[in-house]
């Protein structure tokens, strides 16, 4: 059964030094535990031929498909803060791309398939755990309607990798509008490679957004396109209590797209200075600082065009700089616009008051004090817009019930200065509060019980309860509880 992908390689096409030429490493016997079915129809891919003995081989990297053209990426970054400039796919490598039913391109690439020139002495190897991780994060936002790359398959390799102890090795097929990442601009920048940097713009431009091409600055409007879809997707990410981990340049996507789920979490109760990665000891990438992290990242974007934005009219590199700086505030604007319209929705409110703002924020600081689960206050809150009775199931997730009290008597006015219906407000409520997220504990209770069991049970289920995260399912009800005390996952670990 011959598996046919249809890949272009527009990305290989360009001069050597964007990436090198690598094939993966092939596995012993590769064993498929999870396709993405309908993610393979939307590429065009045939998931009966995927899910086949040589489609196993092709997704774990023992065999490669026709019109491949394996290559891992280049790229530098910004890692905590601290610049390194070559880093690179060490553990990744980039089969083609294709085009999908909607017309989109999509990388291809293998996650865990040998090492690379990029490597920095690492085995090029990945973990069944943080696989399942990415897989499990990964198609969750994506049912949550969050901007990110896709899990199309895992399969488990048949080999040990070393860690502290001998784990299950695995790959991971991910799939990506692009693996283009600021840090890809930065290594370009870094060697004063300005030749490199206009053609990866051109690249990006071509690609993602061809509507710069006709501006009268392209690269000025390229770098304003980059901010505002990275400040709505940051967004997004608070908007359900997100903390991607590890916000380095180097895992911020030119697409907007969240990408590279390594020590990622869903915060329980809220806590605007919650952090779960054990590398990040310092809080850099705490929930409440991943707005002011992106700016950070986007004018290390922007430093890498300024070469682009003085030579485009002919300007002096202070006016390149003034101008950039411009756009760069922007990106507050676009990003406060997104999150209030957002918290605006997960309250319910159909229209826009300034006293809004302030009405959402003592909210959530009523839930910080009072140690409430963010998802399910919101959730509850939906069931609370229906009638009064609904108060008591968010009543109980303050440790003092008062605080809601005194809060929801306000909310209550304001919501019924408007004439919708409260069935409406609470159908449009439950569109934007899921009941289900990748609660920590639970992931961890699904990488567990794969390593330690081969036991796929759980993480096949988990999946099919984050399908539907805006639905009841009462069959699953206690997948979106809290977690117990003793069941609190307080660290998240990288990948690597």
């Amino acid at each position: 059964m011959t598996v046919h992908f249809p890949f272009q390689n527009t990305y290989a096409a360009l001069p050597a030094n964007f990436f090198a030429r690598v094939a993966p490493t092939p596995v012993d016997s590769p064993r498929l535990i999870k396709l993405n079915r309908p993610l393979a129809i939307h590429l065009g891919l045939d998931p009966d031929r995927l899910a086949s003995p040589e489609g196993t081989e092709i997704l774990a990297g023992k065999r490669l498909p026709d019109g491949a053209d394996p290559i891992a990426m280049a790229y530098a970054g910004h890692q905590f803060g601290h610049f390194v400039p070559q880093l690179g796919d060490g553990r990744a490598i980039l089969l083609g791309e294709v085009i999908d039913a909607d017309g989109v391109r999509r990388d291809i690439q293998l996650k865990g398939s040998g090492p690379t020139p990029f490597s920095r002495r690492g085995d090029g190897r990945a973990a069944l755990g943080p696989v399942l991780r990415e897989y499990i994060v990964s198609e969750a936002m994506a049912a949550l309607g969050i901007p990110t790359t896709r899990s199309l398959a895992a399969v488990v390799t048949g080999e040990n990798v070393m860690r502290e102890t001998p784990l299950p090795g695995a790959v991971l097929t991910r799939v990506a509008s692009s693996h283009i990442r600021v840090g890809t601009f930065q290594y370009f920048a870094a060697r004063n490679d300005t030749e490199g940097v206009r053609r990866l713009a051109d690249h990006v431009i071509g690609r993602h957004y061809p509507q710069a091409a006709n501006a009268d600055r392209p690269y000025h409007a390229l770098l304003e396109a980059v901010i505002a879809r990275q400040a709505d997707l940051v967004a997004r990410w608070l908007l359900v209590g997100f903390i991607h981990g590890v916000m380095n340049t180097d895992n911020t996507s030119i697409s907007g797209e969240t990408i590279d789920y390594g020590p990622c979490a869903f915060m329980d109760h809220y806590d605007p200075a919650m952090v779960f990665s054990s590398i990040d000891e310092q809080g850099r990438y705490a929930y409440a600082n991943q707005p002011r992290i992106a700016l950070w990242n986007l004018t290390r974007f922007a430093d890498c065009l300024l070469p682009l934005l003085s030579a485009q009219q002919d300007k002096a590199i202070d006016k390149a700089i003034e101008e950039a700086q411009l756009a760069l505030s922007g990106f507050a604007e676009t990003f406060n616009t997104a999150y209030q319209a957002g918290l605006r929705s997960k309250l319910g409110l159909f229209t826009a008051r300034d006293e809004d703002q302030a009405l959402a924020q003592d909210l959530l600081d009523a839930m910080a004090k009072n140690q409430a689960d963010f998802t399910l206050t919101f959730r509850r809150l939906s069931d609370a817009a229906l009638d009064a009775s609904g108060d008591a199931g968010v009543r109980q997730l303050f440790a003092d019930p008062t605080a809601y009290d005194e809060w929801a008597a306000r909310w209550r006015q304001r919501t019924g200065d408007e004439p919708q219906d409260p069935v409406v407000r609470q159908t449009a409520m439950r569109a934007v509060n899921p009941a289900f997220i990748p609660r920590n504990h639970r992931v961890e209770a699904v990488i567990e019980a794969a390593v330690n069991r081969d036991d796929f049970a759980p993480f096949e289920e988990f999946l099919t309860v984050l399908s539907k995260p805006y639905e009841d399912q009462p069959a699953f009800a206690g997948y979106a509880q809290a977690p117990e005390p003793e069941q609190r996952v307080l660290q998240t670990f990288c990948g690597t």
